[in-house]
Protein backbone atom coordinates (compact mmCIF):
# COMPACT_ATOMS: atom_id res chain seq x y z
CA UNK A 1 0.00 0.00 0.00
CA UNK A 2 1.31 3.43 -0.95
CA UNK A 3 1.49 6.19 1.67
CA UNK A 4 -0.05 9.61 0.95
CA UNK A 5 2.30 12.47 0.03
CA UNK A 6 3.89 14.38 2.89
CA UNK A 7 2.73 17.86 3.94
CA UNK A 8 5.27 20.32 5.35
CA UNK A 9 4.62 23.66 7.04
CA UNK A 10 7.23 26.25 5.97
CA UNK A 11 7.95 29.87 6.85
CA UNK A 12 9.13 31.02 3.42
CA UNK A 13 7.24 31.51 0.16
CA UNK A 14 10.22 30.19 -1.87
CA UNK A 15 11.44 26.72 -0.95
CA UNK A 16 13.62 23.97 -2.41
CA UNK A 17 12.58 20.32 -2.65
CA UNK A 18 14.92 17.43 -3.41
CA UNK A 19 12.70 14.56 -2.30
CA UNK A 20 14.87 13.87 0.73
CA UNK A 21 16.35 10.43 1.30
CA UNK A 22 19.73 11.32 -0.26
CA UNK A 23 20.35 9.42 -3.50
CA UNK A 24 16.77 8.12 -3.51
CA UNK A 25 15.33 11.63 -3.86
CA UNK A 26 14.98 13.70 -7.05
CA UNK A 27 16.76 16.70 -8.60
CA UNK A 28 16.46 19.85 -6.47
CA UNK A 29 13.69 22.13 -7.66
CA UNK A 30 12.75 25.58 -6.39
CA UNK A 31 9.07 26.14 -5.72
CA UNK A 32 7.24 29.43 -5.25
CA UNK A 33 4.19 29.41 -2.99
CA UNK A 34 1.58 31.83 -4.36
CA UNK A 35 0.70 34.30 -1.57
CA UNK A 36 -3.00 34.19 -2.42
CA UNK A 37 -3.16 30.36 -2.34
CA UNK A 38 -0.68 29.60 0.46
CA UNK A 39 0.56 26.21 -0.73
CA UNK A 40 2.31 24.41 -3.60
CA UNK A 41 2.98 20.77 -4.50
CA UNK A 42 6.26 19.38 -5.81
CA UNK A 43 5.89 17.99 -9.33
CA UNK A 44 8.31 15.15 -8.59
CA UNK A 45 7.32 13.75 -5.19
CA UNK A 46 3.90 15.40 -4.62
CA UNK A 47 5.03 16.77 -1.27
CA UNK A 48 2.75 19.66 -0.30
CA UNK A 49 4.38 22.79 1.14
CA UNK A 50 2.06 25.06 3.12
CA UNK A 51 3.12 28.51 4.31
CA UNK A 52 2.64 28.90 8.07
CA UNK A 53 0.27 31.85 7.57
CA UNK A 54 -2.11 29.68 5.49
CA UNK A 55 -2.40 26.48 7.53
CA UNK A 56 -6.12 27.18 8.06
CA UNK A 57 -6.77 26.93 4.28
CA UNK A 58 -5.48 23.39 3.87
Amino acid sequence: MQQPPETKIVDSFRIACDGGEGALGHPRVWLQIPKDVGWVECGYCDCKYVHKDHTDKV
